[in-house]
């Protein structure tokens, strides 16, 4: 089956506005300040105090001038949440300053772009997960993640829940017979080419239901879709739906994990409730121009190794519903492969 996206533009929707969120436009933020050589050489030793061997190992480089971590998201989310976080710690690591851009669009295709058109010197980083994968498998580029130069992971979320309108559905099964008796008629956000794109394709699959899945853009503007009711389910991480939980306007009727999250242990699994299916949970990696130099990616490795370590913000990341996890370049590159391959999977089964 070979599914038809309807692009939708809900105007009305997205003129409510999230006081926390933000749109598609490229946005920049500085977290901090100058940079030193000094600061930087006490980042090594504060990683090899952490006791990782990927993480001891020197690197003659620091960066020149201030780096940026360009985002294929918009404020307020969790990849932009995460990315402030790091930002904050490792400036106070290493005194290097780190400025957010936000640039979503294109199913992640905008700020992967303006990365692979970056020079590689370190001072130009593409940190998400799982777009630059999901984008090639849907035909939105001609790139996976081998173009660019992996660096490590710093933090993790599981796979993104599914949520409705607990006025309209009190659970999965009532929001599954609604469908089944109104195929192509109940409305589910996404973005086309997406993480959720393949998500939101497989759970039809394996539950049998056809939705009309609506582009609406970003996490923030799922959200604002979702509170103006013009869609009956949206996906998204606990951290941008928590608040709504708790105010009774969102009710999360499954999650796509091998086990309960820690963080909704409430909520039931798909696979509890019937519908086989796992989907890849959120990394949040660097991903480098081509090229870049491994005294780079060590002083990284380094860097993001001794913050992932720092105990203030492992508290800070799991206040924001987000898991601090660290992989290497090397284990990292060997995740995104492995994912590529999911998603692979996925779309063949669910495009014949």
């Amino acid at each position: 089956m070979k599914k038809r996206i309807l692009s939708a533009v809900l105007a009305g929707g997205m003129a409510l506005g999230l006081a926390a969120c933000g749109g598609s436009s490229t946005t920049t933020t500085t977290a901090a300040s100058a940079e030193t050589k000094a600061a930087a050489e006490a980042t090594t030793a504060a990683a090899a105090d952490a006791g990782s061997s990927d993480a001891a190992a020197t690197s003659d480089w620091t960066p020149s001038g201030p780096v940026s971590l360009v985002l294929p998201a918009g404020a307020g989310g969790d990849t932009d949440l995460s990315a402030r976080i790091f930002a904050q710690y490792a400036k106070e690591l290493t005194g290097v300053d780190f400025v957010v851009v936000n640039a979503s669009g294109a199913s992640g295709s905008v700020a992967a772009n303006q990365v692979l058109s970056a020079a590689n010197d370190g001072l130009t980083v593409l940190y998400g997960h799982n777009l630059v994968n999901v984008a090639n498998v849907a035909g939105i580029t001609d790139y996976d993640y081998t173009a660019f130069t992996l660096g490590p992971t710093f933090a993790k979320n599981d796979a993104q829940g599914l949520y409705v309108n607990p006025e309209k559905y009190k659970s999965l099964d009532e929001f599954i017979e609604a469908a089944k008796a109104n195929p192509g008629q109940l409305k589910a956000c996404t973005e086309v080419g997406a993480y959720t794109y393949y998500e939101f394709l497989k759970f039809e699959q394996v539950a049998g239901i056809d939705l009309d899945l609506v582009d609406v853009g970003s996490n923030s503007d799922k959200v604002t879709a979702m509170l103006s009711g013009q869609v009956d389910m949206m996906p998204g991480a606990f951290v941008n739906t928590k608040d709504y939980i708790d105010a009774g306007q969102f009710l999360c009727v499954g999650i796509p994990t091998a086990e309960r999250s820690a963080l909704m242990p409430d909520v039931p699994t798909l696979k509890e409730q019937g519908i086989d299916f796992e989907y890849p949970d959120c990394d949040y990696s660097f991903y480098f121009p081509a090229g870049t130099d491994a005294s780079v990616i060590t002083w990284f490795e380094n860097t993001t190794k001794a913050v992932v370590d720092n105990e203030k913000c492992q508290e800070d990341l799991k206040n924001m519903q987000i898991n601090p996890y660290y992989l290497s370049a090397a284990d990292s590159e060997a995740n995104d492969k492995a994912y590529l391959e999911t998603f692979k999977t996925i779309a063949a089964s669910v495009e014949q």
